[in-house]
């Protein structure tokens, strides 16, 4: 959806500037002027479309309505503003350009403005949302009603949920509760569904085939997995639904040695063109970690790597040192976080040596965050209690050792920093949906956000989110028993 209203909206600004110059604005002279004129249309296109980006417009769970995004508009507007502003004086003087950025900006937000309250107008819309039925009332079942009461813009309506005997209800359900699962039947007539998701605690003998098969040839209803529907629009993994054969035989974890190369490539680009470009930086920082704290400028740490192998990675210091065994968690460090690693942390500048690790094949530049030896044992000592006390195979965090660990990631940028054992497996969740589907693009758009963390100094979009529901998130019963078992 995001990719769709950044087109229509930037191809329409991009079409009608250039419409009006040439129709009714003013003669164009020469071949010159043309150039001119379409570079400036596309310069417009581009600067609403990156403002936009930036103030996170294009994020509906951000701007849910028309109305939160009407009151954002102007900032953005101002950002857009200031990028044009910057194409204008690169220019050369050209009659064309006279007053451009005043008329073409009343014309960005005269189209912006009719568009955008189109776009929400038919998100909203009750008749082209498509009638959902969730069958069971498991765990899963709960988190995909909150996804989808989160994100609108699917256009998904929930009709109901079918009763799962097997397993009681998770929490209270927020829609009818039809059963038993027998009637499924009668209960898809009655409601008359365009899309099931099946969220069965337990499907063993207990999935309708014959009744959903039907339904999907007779009836045309679209059958899906709750795991894969909800993998679709929270971004992670449900890793308590997931079974070890579905990964097991899984393509999606097995990527071509082109997708590889190509990942590798990328990697050793950035880092010899940041270690070029980044060296005046580097000395200043150096020296402003020398004056303000005692101590080495640079941090090294023993992290897991590529198959759980041992590196050591290099970043610059921003906590005072400390003698003997420390908590690798941020929370439990802020005492010792020094002044000027307070500002680089909060421009991720403390993370400026990495590239060294790149060039030794270390690290990419886009993966799981690296976790220090100890954190590795700890998750590996944990699940393995887990398995004791729920009688369950939990084998998935060795997956996060599939791939290089990476600067940057899909777990940071959408989560932050975890301070708990609960928040470390919630970015696993991440981690693992990132690995499954690596691309190319995927590495793209994870670039692209981290870039506007950075410049604006944001937290991810779900740590934000996280933060304000569960300012002071805890361990579960389970997690603490297995840590007190070790």
């Amino acid at each position: 959806m995001a990719v769709t209203l950044a087109l229509v909206e930037s191809s329409s600004i991009f079409a009608t500037v250039c419409a009006i110059d040439f129709v009714g604005l003013r003669p164009l002279s020469s071949s010159i002027d043309i150039v001119l004129l379409v570079a400036q249309a596309l310069a417009l296109s581009l600067a609403c479309v990156v403002a936009f980006y930036l103030s996170d417009l294009y994020d509906l769970r951000r701007v849910p309505s028309f109305a939160r995004f009407a009151s954002q508009l102007p900032k953005s507007l101002s950002v857009a503003l200031v990028l044009l502003a910057a194409f204008y004086a690169l220019l050369p003087a050209s009659r064309i350009t006279e007053g451009w950025c005043i008329w073409s900006g009343l014309i960005g937000v005269g189209l912006v403005l009719p568009l955008r309250a189109v776009s929400y107008a038919v998100i909203r819309s009750r008749q082209l949302r498509e009638r959902v039925l969730i069958l069971g009332t498991s765990p899963l079942a709960s988190k995909l009603i909150d996804e989808i009461e989160a994100r609108p813009h699917c256009r998904y309506a929930i009709v109901g949920v079918v009763e799962d005997a097997v397993q009681e209800r998770h929490a209270p359900l927020r829609y009818p509760v039809w059963g038993p699962l027998e009637r499924l039947n009668k209960i898809i007539e009655a409601l008359r569904p365009q899309r099931i998701i099946v969220a069965l605690a337990d499907r063993r003998g207990r999935l309708p085939v014959r009744q959903l098969l039907e339904s999907r040839v007779r009836r045309g209803i679209i059958i899906e997995d709750g795991v894969e529907v909800y993998e679709r629009l929270s971004g992670k993994l449900a890793i308590e639904s997931l079974t070890p054969s579905s990964l097991i035989f899984s393509k999606d974890f097995r990527k071509s040695w082109l997708t590889l190369a190509v990942k590798r490539g990328l990697s050793l680009l950035f880092a010899v063109v940041g270690l070029v470009a980044s060296a005046p930086l580097v000395g200043l920082i150096a020296l402003a970690i020398k004056l303000d704290s005692r101590g080495p400028v640079f941090f090294v740490q023993d992290r897991v790597g590529l198959g759980g192998k041992r590196f050591r990675m290099i970043k610059f210091r921003t906590m005072h040192p400390v003698t003997g065994t420390a908590s690798e968690w941020v929370g439990d460090n802020g005492h010792r976080i020094t002044r000027v690693g307070k500002w680089l942390r909060k421009f991720r500048l403390d993370e400026r040596r990495p590239p060294v690790n790149i060039l030794r094949a270390d690290m990419s530049l886009v993966g799981p965050r690296p976790h220090p030896l100890s954190n590795f044992d700890l998750f590996q000592l944990v699940y393995r209690n887990l398995n004791d006390i729920s009688g369950q195979e939990v084998p998935y965090y060795s997956l996060r050792c599939a791939v290089r660990p990476g600067v940057t990631g899909w777990a940071q940028v959408r989560y932050g920093y975890a301070n708990n054992l609960e928040e470390e497996t919630e970015k696993m969740r991440y981690d693992l949906y990132y690995i499954k589907h690596m691309s190319l693009w995927f590495d793209l758009r994870i670039l692209a956000a981290t870039v506007k963390i950075v410049l604006l100094c944001r937290e991810s979009v779900a740590a934000a989110a996280q933060r304000r529901e569960a300012p002071a998130a805890r361990p579960s019963p389970e997690l603490k028993r297995a840590v007190g078992g070790a």
